[in-house]
């Protein structure tokens, strides 16, 4: 019994508070005074904050950080995005912050981006 609960609490800690897929055009890219990047798709009602250029990334909630050094390598693949007008197939933003849905982002809410492709 002890180990049921022991493998329930190991595994507990490594789930994620929310994960949601969107997808669509980059209409939005921001730089807050903070040193955040901010993001909207034309999917989602918000732009939120998606990493820093400048020090490594945490989101309560994800399971993982996102590197300065990534961070610009998303930023610049998410200007050449918007530039060219393409689509971005799914995107999968992790976090306490993410919604059900992609219609219903809080401002000011912070994400980590899993992965995406386009």
């Amino acid at each position: 019994m002890r180990l049921i609960v022991f493998l329930f609490f190991i595994c507990a800690g490594n789930t994620f508070a929310g994960a949601l897929y969107c997808g669509g055009k980059v209409e939005k890219l921001g730089l807050h005074a903070s040193d955040q990047i901010m993001l909207k798709l034309s999917s989602m009602n918000q732009a939120v904050f998606i990493c820093s250029p400048n020090k490594k990334w945490t989101v309560v909630g994800a399971g993982y950080t996102t590197s300065a050094e990534m961070c610009s390598s998303i930023l610049s693949m998410l200007m050449h995005a918007k530039a060219t007008n393409t689509t971005l197939d799914t995107m999968l933003f992790d976090g306490d912050n993410v919604p059900s849905n992609c219609t219903s982002w809080q401002s000011w809410k912070k994400a980590n981006i899993r992965y995406f492709l386009y």
